[in-house]
């Protein structure tokens, strides 16, 4: 069972706790607030009122012993870097930090942080995607300037193969499958026919795929 130290209990740390919950894994919660340590009782495992800013507190959490350390503190930055030092200083497996900004994410990422959530530039993505094309109903950020988005099927699209639309060579754009009511079914084969009563599971560059998908 993986095991997850969670720190700071603001709103997006309470909703992590909550989405972890329903996952098979073990949660110990951190902060500095009592009455944010009760929200969560029935979301995680354990929870200890402490300062993670404090070395000598962290020494007795046994750090290294956590898969994930998740540092999800979001009203004060210089908390976030002094918790995070500490992690690497008592040998965190991974760490997993919080950016409200695009400044904090070089930082965190100099300091060694194995992945930057950043939910505001997350978000904005995904609502200017969302809300200015015609077809992409959801989107997930990859590295390198890529994503995952699901699309409804252009209609230009409608009634050809993969082979025929040949879609990696003319928009740098792979399907890996295909969601029908609900259900998703990974792409076998070059001689797939598309419908219009399906949408799609596509990896494109972020910054073509609204060129792409509002047509």
């Amino acid at each position: 069972m993986k095991s997850i130290l969670l720190i700071g209990i603001g709103r997006f740390g309470y909703h992590i706790a909550k989405e972890l919950s329903t996952l098979d894994v073990e949660i110990l919660a951190i902060d500095t607030r009592e009455e944010s340590l009760k929200m969560i009782s029935d979301y995680v495992t354990k929870t200890f009122i402490g300062d993670c800013k404090n070395l000598d507190f962290m020494k007795t959490i046994g750090v290294n012993t956590f898969d994930e350390c998740i540092v999800a503190i979001g009203n004060n930055f210089q908390d976030s870097i002094e918790t995070v030092l500490n992690l690497k200083e008592l040998g965190a497996k991974r760490i997993v930090a919080r950016a409200a900004q695009e400044s904090q994410e070089k930082v965190l990422l100099k300091l060694g942080v194995d992945f930057v959530v950043y939910p505001e530039k997350q978000m904005g993505k995904w609502t200017a995607l969302r809300c200015g094309t015609n077809s992409i109903y959801d989107f997930m950020d990859l590295d390198d300037g890529y994503g995952v988005f699901e699309v409804n099927v252009p209609k230009e699209w409608v009634g050809k193969t993969l082979v025929e639309l040949d879609l990696r060579r003319k928009y740098n754009v792979s399907i890996v499958g295909v969601k029908v009511n609900g259900k998703t079914k990974i792409i076998l084969g070059p001689n797939f026919l598309l419908k219009d009563n399906e949408d799609l599971i596509v990896v494109a560059k972020i910054d073509e795929a609204g060129k792409i998908f509002n047509r």
